[in-house]
């Protein structure tokens, strides 16, 4: 009796220990909390500024994917509401310029289409019948027509005709004969023939015209006020393949599909809007210096390409998103300042006023940048918001008042969970007293009197910025207890050309300084462990990382995710090669092998003796997986311990599919607490 007793107690014992550690896990954020995320995407305001539409984005752990519908709110936050419902996904939602429509992209026959809503009964009709995605949507200022971009193949012959084979014979596949310059991208891989072309649609439904030809890729287009002819970017030079950056802005009459150039510099030249009165037209470039990084300023000029004009000045930050005011007085843009990326207002005089921050929350895992706004005819707006504890939600704002978030779509799953507090810290570089920017993520609960192990997390890019917004995955190492420090050391933009510039083929390199005088400040608070420091990245931050471990054994143990290990070999087998070998280096890597090896860091691998895990998509065509094999074997050939972790059928954006993302941090947090000596190891 005493021993049955003695077993049901502990059992009791066991059970109340479960359901406690159950309710501690459930008040941090978990693993499987990745599915049940959801952030607002691409909000459209209406005309009047009354109504606000936007791409509510979910997971279906089912299917393992990203879905997407379409909910409704008004701009003073009430009457929020769905749109459009099911597994289909509805995106790209455009209103017609008197608000009564509603076009949108949806999936619901397994094929991209055209769609409109009439907003005052909530019928829809299909516009479309299209034979590929289309991009870009768009009302022509009348409302009786929508323009837009498509893909259209091109006809090709077999490079070579093989005989006939015998009747019921089964063959091979008949080889793939590939003569064009780029043949594959990242997330798409290997490209089809053919070109992207303006296509006009009646409003009505109907026939799209196709008005652009030519063997070029034509991207999405403005409306003149006439609705008589679109305005758009391109690059139709001869040796344009070759010229990546070198867009025009051109004007394509519909009448006629007559094609004039407005602009003829060497450069990009994007994004133009044109000007309520028809007379001028705005877009975003720069004189192509041939940089890694060059800011894109805002430039106004006369709608025949005459008296064009820098207005943005000394202003040095990228612009984009640009939209006239009403009344012509100026532009409202988006940029990115220390990290936090804005919505602002410039005058023609160059006069800038800022509207409102926090914009972005639309990529989950890590802090990047990714967001969007839009504009009404009275000039309110509305953006995606985020801050470290929401991905993006919807919020409004009006020139000369605070922007107002109206969404919280979260707020089911974080009410009742702790997540990690994100402190900002700047400090000096150790190299030359730069100032570098940082956070700090703190666990759940966090104790300044302990020792916590400590996470360097690297940006990609490497032009690009980390900033004070959403991240599941610094969420997740913090959960799992683990401080996490991320910074934007020089090379990151937002912070002007200069310093994004410091690495101009020279990288990497001292942004090396950068990291490590981070992680020296934050062991100066006291509350780090020395012994328990790792470091990870991805892609710009998997070469920082495995250049980090080539140079100190100060970590304890390192994640290198989609690296470049080898600027020689990269160079000649990513999907982007004609740009990586004329911007990012002197020449071709036949011409400066020598220097593409300095900045390799396999040419550090002799020095390696950290613990180095590598972690890249099988369909990795930016940073392809032989980069990470390259590095596997020359660890392995030194007997220092290693592991390849290969993510089938993902591309770059390892996170696409939730449970890549997942997969991703369960296997570094389990390469790190392989070699963790502390406490709570």
């Amino acid at each position: 009796m005493k021993k049955l007793v003695l077993t049901a107690l502990v059992l009791s014992i066991a059970i109340v220990s479960a359901v406690q550690s159950a309710e501690l896990d459930d008040q941090h954020f978990k693993l499987l909390d990745v599915f049940q995320l959801e952030y607002a995407a691409d909000p459209q305001i209406s005309p009047d500024g009354e109504h606000i539409v936007y791409v509510r984005s979910f997971m279906d752990i089912m299917k393992d994917s990203r879905r997407s519908n379409l909910w409704i709110i008004n701009s003073d936050g009430t009457n929020h509401r769905p749109l459009t419902a099911g597994n289909e996904n509805h995106n790209n939602p455009r209103w017609s310029p008197d608000g009564n429509r509603l076009i949108y992209v949806s999936s619901e026959d397994d094929t991209s289409q055209i769609y409109c809503r009439w907003m005052d009964t909530g019928q829809t009709a299909k516009l479309s019948q299209l034979t590929s995605s289309p991009r870009g949507i768009s009302w022509s200022p009348d409302g009786k027509s929508i323009a837009f971009s498509m893909f259209v193949p091109a006809s090709s012959k077999p490079f070579a005709s093989m005989p006939p084979k015998p009747k019921g014979a089964e063959w091979a596949k008949p080889p793939t004969v590939i003569q064009k310059l780029r043949y594959r991208a990242d997330g798409a891989g290997y490209l089809p023939n053919g070109y992207s072309h303006l296509f006009v649609l009646p409003s009505e439904g109907g026939t799209p015209r196709q008005i652009t030809s030519g063997d070029f890729n034509h991207g999405g287009a403005d409306w003149s006020p006439d609705s008589a002819s679109l305005i758009f970017s391109a690059n139709r030079h001869e040796d344009w393949e070759y010229q990546g950056r070198n867009n025009e802005v051109y004007e394509v009459t519909l009448s006629d599909r007559k094609i004039t150039a407005l602009t003829d510099r060497e450069g990009p030249d994007n994004g133009p809007a044109v000007s309520p009165d028809g007379q001028r037209i705005a877009f975003v470039g720069y004189d192509d210096k041939y940089q890694g990084y060059q800011v894109s300023g805002l430039y106004v000029m006369n709608r025949d390409g005459s008296v064009r004009r820098l207005i943005s000045g000394d202003f040095d930050r990228d612009i984009g998103s640009i939209n006239w005011s009403r009344d012509g007085s100026g532009l409202f843009f988006q940029y990115a300042d220390k990290g936090n990326t804005k919505v602002g207002f410039m005058s023609l005089a160059g006069e800038v006023e800022t509207l409102a921050g926090n914009v972005g929350g639309m990529s989950l895992g890590r802090p990047y940048g990714a967001g969007r706004y839009s504009l009404a005819d009275d000039g309110s707006f509305t953006f995606t918001h985020t801050q470290p504890d929401h991905p993006a939600d919807v919020a409004v704002g009006q020139r000369g008042s605070d922007a107002r978030r109206l969404t919280n779509l979260n707020a089911d799953l974080f009410g009742h969970k702790e997540l990690a507090q994100v402190e900002e810290i700047w400090y000096d570089s150790s190299f030359d007293g730069r100032k570098i920017h940082g956070w700090i993520v703190k666990p759940p609960s966090f104790d300044p009197k302990k020792k916590y192990p400590l996470i360097l997390e690297i940006h990609g890019g490497p032009f690009a910025d980390y900033g004070d917004r959403f991240s599941a995955e610094n969420q997740l190492y913090a959960a799992a207890g683990y401080v996490v420090l991320y910074t934007n050391p020089r090379g990151s933009t937002s912070y002007g050309e200069e310093f994004g510039n410091l690495i101009h083929h020279n990288y990497p390199s001292e942004d090396y300084d950068d990291l490590m005088s981070g992680v020296d400040v934050v062991i100066a608070q006291g509350f780090i462990d020395k012994d328990e420091l790792f470091v990870t990245g991805g892609s710009g931050g998997g070469v920082l990382s495995s250049w980090i471990v080539g140079k100190t054994d100060r970590f304890a143990a390192a994640v290198v995710a989609k690296p470049v290990i080898n600027w020689y070999s990269f160079s000649l087998t990513a999907d982007n090669y004609v740009f990586f070998t004329k911007y990012w280096f002197p020449g071709p890597p036949w011409e400066h092998a020598d220097h593409y090896m300095k900045r390799s860091p396999l040419s550090l691998v002799g020095n390696v003796t950290t613990p180095t895990m590598l972690l890249t998509g099988e369909r990795d065509y930016r940073t392809p997986m032989s980069e990470s094999e390259q590095y596997y074997q020359a660890l392995k050939l030194r007997k220092i311990d290693t592991a390849l972790v290969r993510i089938p059928g993902a591309s770059h954006s390892i996170g696409r599919r939730p449970s890549q993302l997942i997969a991703k941090v369960v296997h570094i947090l389990k390469w790190f607490e392989t070699y963790r000596t502390g406490e709570d190891s």
